[in-house]
């Protein structure tokens, strides 16, 4: 359980997340949701078929147990979900799930072993030849599978009627046990004659039904690789040095400031500074970038990437479930937990899918009965309805498409933060990006100092003054050119940001200012005399600011600083990407239109596309216009974007900027490269393809196949392996998309 502040200032809520047992179809989904629902304190519950878990918003002082009795009444069984940092119970479900595979095997072994003697006539007739197991040997075959291992359908049918719905179980439940109780019938009756009984289909239709389920079972595990294969990067001790002596000690023992020593080919095992070391660090499995990264004193490691050719030391800065690792593997989980918009319509149709199913059998049986007078023909037929109906591929069509969708994707580090975002990328029409650290290296230099009123210096000096209290790249670049040309810097004092137009600050007796075209035209600063430098400057795609004191009635423009930022190596290959998918894109920034054009002459972006001069609070409006020619997406990467990342469709947050910008986001970049969007899109236009084909052939089966069965030309044994193939063949569909890969690698590849 973790609990969440609201940011915009509202109630607290809690997360709980539970195991679900007894789960089978997509009616159970709907059932569990709506007693969860009804709980009070819940805001939202939403239940995984493909992962069987459920995952609920509500109030603090909902309890887990309040929770768990509601699941429990609607008859399925509810356990909490481990902390996912805690790795001594990872390694004990890691463990439990082999037995429990193994254990559904055997099963399925015991049922075709007992079954496959009722079948084989059936399947030596078209050979010629002709002849029958013995009555009460059918008997004796078909009553251990119908009864021990086609026990669960009778147990989840009896907590289904308890609860007054209906779900898979009791299709099979109620199939079956017509097919065998008419067989008991006719062997009473005919007193051990072998014709006319129907062991075959009841015995045959539960191993095909238990063999679908360990396929499935089986299909869905590795739908979940993307998660484990996570997982499987957390180390589980680490060498930590104390007091001069090293020491490996267990990693959750582990503590912020403490320094661990990473030799060469080790995995790191915390997020943290490089104090001392140069070496490589392999960050495949955590961005997706397939090179290895320098890395030297000063540098961050993040927990979970393979040391390379030097030893390192580090100092740790985030452990536990702060580390950038556990916070992927919780996005990619919540994710993987939430339903598409598409899937809320499946749940509707399989909240009635059982109770029509059940009464187009008895109409089945009725009407077969009384036109042919032969009820046990009637009855074969209801069953034939009943087993075919298996609503289960429909319950896994969408959420075994969005989890290998969104774990492909986080493999090569695209991290999505739920289902919606992903399902909405395939509609984008427009992709919005920001400038400064999105298109460009996010790297600005300062190039050129000019003096007006004053020398290059003492305007450098002055703008030093004013940046030293500012994290903005260019108070970076202009200290960092004022270090370099031994300027001492003089302290400044109440320093005061105006977004979007400049800084503010008191040095020495002046009041001196640092800022953009706007902020001049609203201090009413002459700006003239450095008019023409300003055009030149800005034709060549770089970032002006005035430095202007004021002292008393006395304002003096001392001069003016030029920056700039280089596009990065990859932008206009993104840009030319996203073109080729027929996608418009757009630059939408805050810096002047000189600059603006400039960088998007560099990536390809047409000067119509250009919207320059905005400030941060006007970015939302001007995504909000955009989307009146469709659905838009917003790449940023500052907390100047997070408005406009909110108001997008879907918004990219690079994942080298701030946390802010990354909250507000529904899709996360690992790594600075913009060609990661055209990936996005790719990979949820494909996952958008797998959740309809999967809902095709999940309706189709039903669509065909319950009609066939109530005309009476589908024998129950096809039936079943018809119904056991719908969900295995969904589940093996979805799994193709683990083959994908994203253009940036077959890119690097040519």
């Amino acid at each position: 359980m973790a609990s969440m502040n609201d940011v915009t200032g509202t109630a607290p809520t809690a997360r709980l997340r539970f195991d679900i047992g007894g789960m089978t179809c997509a009616a159970c989904v709907g059932r569990v949701e709506r007693a969860l629902g009804r709980v009070p304190g819940v805001h939202s519950a939403t239940v995984n078929l493909a992962t069987e878990q459920a995952t609920v918003e509500a109030e603090p002082a909902t309890t887990a147990e309040a929770l768990m009795a509601a699941v429990d009444k609607a008859g399925y069984a509810a356990t909490p979900v481990r902390d996912t940092d805690d790795d001594a119970s990872a390694e004990r479900d890691a463990a439990a799930v082999p037995k429990a595979v193994s254990r559904e095997a055997r099963h399925v072994i015991f049922a075709a072993l007992l079954s496959l003697p009722l079948v084989a006539p059936m399947i030596a007739m078209p050979f010629g030849v002709h002849w029958h197991v013995p009555g009460w040997l059918q008997f004796a075959l078909a009553t251990p599978v119908q009864f021990w291992l086609g026990a669960r359908f009778y147990v989840g049918a009896w907590k289904a009627l308890a609860a007054r719905a209906g779900n898979m179980d009791l299709l099979v439940a109620l199939g079956t046990s017509a097919a065998y109780g008419l067989s008991v019938h006719h062997l009473l009756q005919s007193q051990g004659d072998a014709t006319q009984l129907y062991f075959e289909a009841s015995a045959v239709v539960i191993a095909l039904v238990l063999l679908g389920k360990w396929l499935e079972a089986r299909a869905k595990r590795q739908t979940t690789a993307a998660i484990r294969a996570l997982q499987a990067l957390r180390p589980t001790t680490a060498r930590v040095r104390r007091h001069g002596v090293e020491a490996e000690v267990p990693i959750r023992t582990i503590r912020v400031d403490d320094t661990v020593v990473v030799l060469p080919g080790e995995r790191i095992a915390v997020d943290g500074e490089v104090l001392e070391g140069h070496s490589h660090a392999d960050e495949s499995l955590l961005t997706g970038e397939s090179l290895p990264v320098p890395k030297a004193p000063g540098d961050r490691v993040t927990g979970g990437a393979v040391n390379g050719e030097g030893r390192l030391v580090v100092r740790t800065t985030a452990i536990g479930a702060e580390t950038a690792l556990a916070r992927i593997i919780r996005l990619v989980e919540d994710a993987q937990a939430k339903k598409a918009p598409i899937q809320r319509v499946v749940d509707r149709v399989s909240a009635v899918f059982v109770p029509v199913v059940v009464a187009i059998a008895f109409v089945t049986w009725l009407g077969w009965g009384l036109v042919g007078g032969d009820w046990s023909v009637a009855t074969v037929n209801a069953v034939a309805v009943l087993v075919i109906s298996c609503p289960c591929a429909l319950g896994l069509a969408t959420p075994t498409a969005i989890m290998a969708g969104t774990g492909v994707a986080a493999r090569n580090g695209i991290l999505v933060k739920d289902a919606e975002a992903l399902e909405a990328a395939h509609r984008i029409r427009t992709v919005a990006f920001d400038k400064t650290g999105t298109l460009t290296e996010g790297k600005p230099r300062l190039v050129a100092t000019v003096g007006l009123a004053a020398t290059e210096a003492d305007t450098l000096t002055i703008a030093a003054a004013i940046e030293t209290g500012s994290t903005h790249p260019l108070a970076a670049a202009v200290l960092e050119a004022a270090r370099q040309a031994g300027i001492a810097v003089p302290a400044a004092a109440s320093l005061r940001s105006h977004a979007g137009l400049g800084l503010e600050a008191q040095v020495g007796p002046v009041t001196a200012f640092l800022g953009n075209d706007r902020f001049m035209q609203r201090l009413g600063v002459d700006t003239t005399a450095g008019r023409s430098t300003r055009t030149a400057q800005e034709a060549q795609g770089r970032t002006v600011s005035w430095v202007v004191t004021r002292e008393a009635d006395t304002t003096r423009l001392l001069g003016l600083l030029a920056f700039g930022d280089a596009p990065r190596v990859t932008t206009a290959r993104a840009v030319n990407a996203l073109q080729g998918m027929g996608l418009r894109t757009v630059l939408v920034s805050g810096d002047n239109r000189g600059a603006a054009h400039a960088i998007a002459r560099a990536a390809g972006i047409a000067d119509a596309d250009v919207i320059a001069e905005v400030l941060p609070g006007d970015k939302a409006t001007v995504i909000a216009g955009l989307r009146e020619h469709g659905v838009v997406a917003m790449v940023g990467d500052g907390i100047n974007d997070a408005p406009a990342l909110a108001a997008a469709d879907v918004g990219f947050a690079m994942g080298t900027g701030t946390d802010v910008a990354m909250h507000a986001a529904g899709v996360t970049l690992m790594r600075p490269d913009p060609r990661l969007v055209a990936d996005a899109i790719d990979v949820s236009r494909r996952t958008t393809r797998k959740i309809h084909q999967n809902l095709f052939w999940a309706f189709v089966y039903n669509v065909v196949g319950i009609p066939l069965a109530a005309a009476g030309l589908l024998n129950p044994v096809i039936a079943g392996a018809a119904m056991a193939f719908s969900s295995v063949s969904v589940v093996s569909n979805t799994l193709l998309l683990r083959r994908w890969a994203p253009g940036i690698a077959r890119e690097d590849a040519a």
